[in-house]
């Protein structure tokens, strides 16, 4: 006899489109920093879009939905054992899965803090690179050069954990992160709860601040050009 088979909310649409929006500007980044010239304007664009991506995810994972919470993911080694002896039973992020967005999120946020005060030694500077002294900024320009490999290296294992899921479990993350619904063995678990409109808003509006911010925003204007004599 089969197990009867029930369909649970899981992932809020913020969260999904934090998902996603986050995935099209890190390969936006990521594309426009090797090439490089013209290119680093936009990637400086898309790097604080990413700013405000996580400072919105951080903020929405304390006041969010259920499974976008992460005290309903984020555990301790005990869990992490259970879910690696494939005994966790569960929906959203599983222990390990955990441990893959923490680490997605800690990569970019060094990312972003080392390129907000970058340059590239022709045209583009961070904007936030006027704080620091050109030896700072060469440094943090270099670690920002180095870790987008670490960066890269963490996607691929992303992608390869969810390609194992998939072909091996036959268990689809990708489908759920699109619609919102998760299908699984009817069990004793609640659907994604709280999260509403104005826990959004409070998440969006700290997010645009410090993304202002770390834009430049607080910085004093440059001072006028001086006119020629």
């Amino acid at each position: 006899m089969s197990a009867r088979i029930e369909r649970i909310r899981v992932w809020d649409l913020p969260t999904r489109v934090f998902h996603w929006s986050l995935v099209a500007c890190v390969a936006v980044a990521l594309a426009t920093g090797f090439v490089g010239g013209a290119a680093m304007d936009i990637h400086g664009k898309a790097g604080i879009a990413i700013v405000g991506l996580i400072v919105f995810r951080i903020v929405w994972g304390i006041n969010g939905s259920t499974y976008a919470r992460f005290t309903s993911f984020v555990r301790g080694p005990a869990t992490i054992r259970a879910a690696l002896r494939g005994e966790w039973q569960g929906v959203g992020h599983n222990p390990l899965g955990a441990l893959s967005v923490l680490a997605l999120l800690a990569l970019s946020a060094v990312q972003i803090a080392t390129g907000l005060f970058g340059n590239d030694d022709i045209a583009f500077n961070g904007p936030l690179y006027a704080l620091v002294s050109k030896e700072t900024s060469d440094l943090l320009t270099g670690l920002h050069q180095r870790s987008v490999w670490l960066l890269l290296a963490l996607v691929a294992l992303h992608l390869g954990a969810i390609a194992f899921y998939v072909r091996v479990k036959k268990d689809n993350l990708v489908l759920p992160m699109l619609t919102g619904w998760k299908e699984k063995p009817a069990t004793p678990v609640a659907a994604a709860r709280d999260g509403g409109p104005v826990a959004f808003l409070v998440a969006l509006g700290i997010a645009v601040a410090v993304a202002w911010a770390l834009a430049g925003g607080l910085l004093p204007p440059p001072p006028a050009a001086t006119p020629p004599m």
